[in-house]
């Protein structure tokens, strides 16, 4: 099998420039290219013309060649589609040559086109869909290749999958025993499961070698990446047709974490181009495995041979990893995933299982003492959205929840209480279910029924059964003593029931073989102190094959894998039978969700990201998603301090539950938030006007400017936002400049963005605020020269959506002054920065040293409750006092004004102002140290909570990065981390997380940044 072995004399550069002129008449330069035997190089012609030029080792044969040849012949006529080389015929028509090299030998010589790309072993990340690419462009090519024959391909080939009994003889050629044993046991795995087999397994011609270096990627842009070719036909053969997707899996593992998630999804592309039956579906895990295992030994053998070839060896350590990683995954689950990865039932037993148990649903004995299916029931609500939990992670303590639980089943008068089965929850915080990092994803989905009795309650058998398992699994799985029964159809098929959380004293009355009857109590339902720590419960499963894993067996899966678990542990109801009315309608899949929002809401309401989330619950600093994954939240100003605070969410329920109404009529609470707010501002800033939102304050604020002046006109910075309504799309031209809009109103005048780092005027430039400030005096002279006359400057203090900008200092000074002047007055915007966020001042414009005539609060003034203010002077108050009455109805309501006393509470108590401030610092340090070593980060720029990174093709140029902006805030998200791109060039990197963030979140962020910043497409120039 490994005779190529021997040395070949090697073809230089210079020689394969003379054999391209002599041969095929073109001129050019060569470049040599690695491969194990032949000589390979990369040849560049006139005119940006790219050729590969193959010189093949002696030992080669004619037909060998002329087998790859006709083959890529074949793919182009039967699947002109797929970028494949295309073969060149010399001078003389002929598709390959014959030469004598300098030792005589006899070589032969072809020539294909060079197909362009990177090799996928340098590409970062090896994305779901680009692996299920990888999968297709196999299955579209194996597909072309059924209709392909020649005599060449019926070869003796030591990658041939059929062969893969030859490395049985070379094993020991592996020095180290623990990875002698890992082959021997894949090659076991190998005579168990495929020799049986062989014989009934298709087989065709195949390419055979979609190793992660021949296998080529396309540029980073545009997204999404696609498989753009492969290169060296030289392992193609009449082999196992399946055998394509198990190698192109085997080799894209390499380096995986989850081997069989990378795998699953190669397969997934593959048999969607070109189906794979079931039973090569059933021997797919032991072919990946033969595959890698014949990589390693064929390295271990070349080594002896060929000590100082590094391309022998080149994946000799990634493959002893996968396959590491690889034999901790049993072969059954690997089956099943794989057939859930081609649309298949993942259990193929599972079926047939259910069908007899419902056809006997009727026969089964109540689990507990009374009869389940009629006596009363209170089925809980325990997902991550819950309502009956609730935010707060404390609500999941045990005597919490005991509590909780316990009390609503008295006071619904059930007799017992549900916990539903295949539901997403957040209940499992131990290390057990997940690293607690928000980067990985942790198990929620229940794979079981929970039944809520109290201690002691006697557990009876559905079915008769035999004791399989016992054991005391509070520490391994947090599930106490546990026991598993197993149980057979009428037909022999075996299925196990397991019961979790129980007394101790149960273990000592069961033995493993001991026959238990139907309706015969077995076990009791452990207290909190013996059942692993849970309220008073039996978790009830039902497992269609243990995996060999036992009373280890998992209650909790992955979402991720959700359809593999709950195909291996059915619903248990089927056992139990609650009447299904008893449980609510099944929660909307995201896709779902996704449709009915389509259908039924404006199709240009924005959606963040390019995989949507649907968001059900947040807590400080975190979102989750209906899956229960964590996400870092360092986007979202709107929850000011923290998602679901519970002293903001206990204020807003006190007050909705004793009065909310319309503000015609007095109350308390308006008033003092009005003069705490106020107190926080300098004077002679004091009169409150509330209203819902930040747009209705702006569209307030300049009423308040218009009625004050007397005049109509607004300046308003470049790229600003204010609002929603019409008049503020028209004092914004982020909107008016942009899609759908109507352009500039005569009245309104865009001065320019004081932008330090980009703008005109630069950050070295002591003048730059002042400069900056001239053109808004330049508006307003030439307004006044037109016979207009100015009411109102506007602008963030440290404009959002104009990219995260720091005013250069004196900015606003000078404009304010240029603006009283003019007999102008000034707003100030502070939706988005007021209320300390900056760490430095509690207000924007108190970075800038003045005090504009009018402030405007939104959004995070009642931590995400609809509550909004504009606060002005007694002066202009009085002018808007014109006799048209003011009113809002629910602005500034009771529940509101509640909501927002609170958030002034825990700013004060919580010192999240200085808060923000140490955090911001520690934050804006590790953004500079990521700018030293990544050069798409032009500028880091910010204060406190409130930071933009502004990405840049060139650091000379500041030419925007808009396109890795937007992958890197999407590949975040892929990581847990939740961001966004605001700018003029959407290329600045927002962050603004709620101010309860920590050194902690800070450092997460920056690490799964640093990791993204090293992948291809957020690479500068890519």
């Amino acid at each position: 099998m490994l005779l190529e072995a021997r040395v070949a004399h090697p073809v230089t550069e210079a020689e394969a420039v003379r054999l391209a002129r002599e041969l095929y008449g073109i001129a050019g330069t060569a470049k040599g290219l690695p491969g194990e035997y032949d000589d390979n190089f990369h040849f560049s012609a006139a005119e940006g013309r790219e050729f590969v030029l193959k010189v093949m080792h002696p030992a080669r044969e004619r037909s060998f060649i002329d087998l790859q040849c006709r083959a890529l012949l074949h793919l182009a006529e039967r699947a002109p589609g797929l970028p494949l080389p295309r073969v060149i015929p010399n001078r003389s028509g002929e598709i390959h040559s014959e030469i004598t090299v300098a030792d005589g030998a006899k070589r032969l010589v072809w020539m294909l086109g060079f197909v362009r790309g990177t090799v996928l072993a340098k590409v970062r990340p090896h994305t779901p869909e680009l692996l299920s690419d990888l999968g297709r462009f196999l299955g579209e090519m194996d597909a072309a290749l059924q209709t392909f024959s020649h005599p060449a391909a019926h070869r003796e080939l030591k990658w041939d999958s059929s062969r893969t009994g030859w490395i049985k003889e070379y094993v020991p050629h592996i020095a180290d025993a623990k990875r002698r044993a890992l082959v021997e046991k894949f090659l076991a795995l190998y005579e168990t499961q495929v020799v049986p087999v062989l014989p009934r397994l298709r087989r065709s011609v195949i390419y055979g070698d979609a190793n992660d270096y021949n296998v080529l990627i396309s540029d980073p842009w545009p997204q999404p990446r696609k498989v753009v070719g492969v290169i060296d036909f030289g392992d193609m053969h009449h082999g196992l047709t399946v055998s394509e997707a198990a190698i192109g899996a085997a080799y894209a593992i390499l380096g995986k974490e989850e081997p069989l998630e990378t795998a699953a999804a190669v397969v997934a592309g593959y048999h969607g181009a070109f189906a794979i039956d079931e039973q090569e579906v059933a021997v797919l895990y032991a072919l990946i495995g033969a595959r890698l295992a014949v990589s390693v030994t064929n390295s271990a053998y070349r080594k002896t041979v060929k000590p100082d070839d590094a391309y022998v060896t080149v994946s000799e350590a990634p493959a002893w990893e996968a396959l590491e990683r690889l034999a901790k995954i049993h072969p059954r689950l690997a089956h099943y995933t794989f057939r859930a990865a081609c649309g298949l039932p993942p259990v193929p037993q599972g079926e047939k299982i259910c069908r007899w148990l419902g056809a006997n649903a009727g026969s089964f004995a109540s689990i507990l003492d009374m009869d389940v299916r009629t006596a009363p029931s209170n089925v809980f609500d325990l997902s991550v959205g819950s309502t009956f939990l609730g935010a707060d992670p404390t609500a999941c303590e045990t005597s919490t929840l005991t509590e909780k639980i316990f009390h609503e089943m008295k006071r619904a008068g059930a007799s017992f209480g549900v916990g539903r089965y295949d539901e997403p929850r957040s209940l499992y915080l131990s290390s057990l279910f997940g690293s607690g990092n928000p980067r990985e994803e942790r198990r929620t989905v229940h794979l079981g029924i929970d039944l809520f009795v109290e201690p002691g309650a006697a557990l009876r058998t559905p079915l008769e059964g035999v004791v399989h398992a016992v054991a005391d699994n509070s520490a391994p799985l947090d599930y106490g003593p546990v026991v598993i029964l197993q149980h057979q159809t009428g037909d022999g098929e075996e299925f196990f029931t397991l019961y979790g959380h129980l007394t101790k004293e149960t273990l000592g009355r069961l033995e493993v073989g001991q026959r238990i009857g139907r309706g015969e109590i077995f076990a009791r339902v452990g207290a909190v102190s013996e059942n692993g720590g849970w309220t008073p419960h039996v978790h009830f499963q039902i497992i269609l094959d243990l995996l060999e894993l036992s009373t280890d067996f998992p209650g909790v899966a992955y979402a991720s894998q959700r359809a593999v678990w709950t195909s291996l542990s059915p619903d248990p109801n089927v056992l139990l039978g609650i009447p299904a009315s008893r449980f609510p309608a099944k929660e909307s899949s995201l896709d779902e969700t996704l449709a009915a929002r389509h259908a039924a809401l404006g199709r240009n309401l924005s959606i963040s990201y390019q995989r949507p989330l649907k968001i059900v619950r947040g807590w400080m600093q975190y979102l989750y998603d209906d899956t229960g994954r964590a996400y870092l939240d360092v986007y979202n100003n709107v929850p000011l301090v923290g998602h679901s605070h519970p002293r903001v969410v206990q204020a807003a329920q006190a007050q909705l539950a004793l009065l909310n109404t319309n503000t015609r009529y007095l109350h308390d609470n308006v008033n003092r938030y009005a003069e705490r707010l106020t107190r926080l501002l300098p004077a002679p800033l004091r009169v409150c006007f509330f209203v819902n939102s930040g747009s209705e304050a702006n569209e307030l604020a300049l009423r308040l400017a218009r009625a004050h002046t007397g005049r109509d006109d607004v300046i308003v910075l470049e790229h600003a936002y204010h609002g929603h309504t019409n008049t503020l799309i028209d004092i914004s031209p982020y909107k008016f400049n942009g899609p759908g809009g109507r352009g500039k109103k005569p009245w309104v005048h865009v001065a320019l963005l004081a932008d330090d780092y980009r703008g005109l005027y630069r950050r070295e430039d002591q003048q730059a605020g002042e400069k900056y400030a001239r053109n808004v005096a330049e508006i307003l002279g030439h307004t006044r020269r037109e016979g207009r006359e100015v009411a109102a400057f506007i602008a963030e203090t440290l404009p959002s959506v104009g990219g995260q900008i720091v005013f250069p200092p004196a900015y606003l000074a000078n404009v304010y002054h240029h603006v009283r002047a003019a007999g102008a007055v000034c707003i100030a915007d502070e939706v988005q920065v007021g209320f300390g966020r900056l760490g430095t001042h509690f207000w924007g414009f108190e970075t800038q040293d003045v005090v504009p005539d009018i402030v405007v609060l939104g959004k995070p003034i009642g931590n995400a409750f609809p509550l909004a203010a504009v606060i002005t002077t007694p002066e202009i108050a009085n002018s808007f006092n014109n006799g048209m009455e003011f009113f809002s109805t629910f602005g500034g309501n009771p529940v509101a004004c509640a909501a927002g006393l609170a958030v002034l509470d825990v700013l004060e108590e919580e010192h999240l102002q200085q808060h923000a401030l140490r955090i911001g610092a520690h934050f804006i340090e590790a953004l500079k140290k990521l700018q030293e070593r990544h050069a798409l980060i032009g500028d880091v720029r910010g204060s406190g909570l409130f930071l933009g990174i502004d990405l840049v093709l060139d650091r000379e140029t500041r030419e925007a990065a808009p396109r890795q902006a937007s992958y890197i805030v999407n590949r975040l998200r892929d990581c847990g981390v939740l961001a966004g791109t605001d700018g003029p060039h959407h290329n600045v990197i927002k962050l603004r997380p709620p101010l309860v963030f920590t050194e902690a979140d800070a450092d997460l962020f920056v690490k799964a940044l640093d990791d993204i910043l090293q992948e291809d497409a957020a690479q500068p120039r890519s």
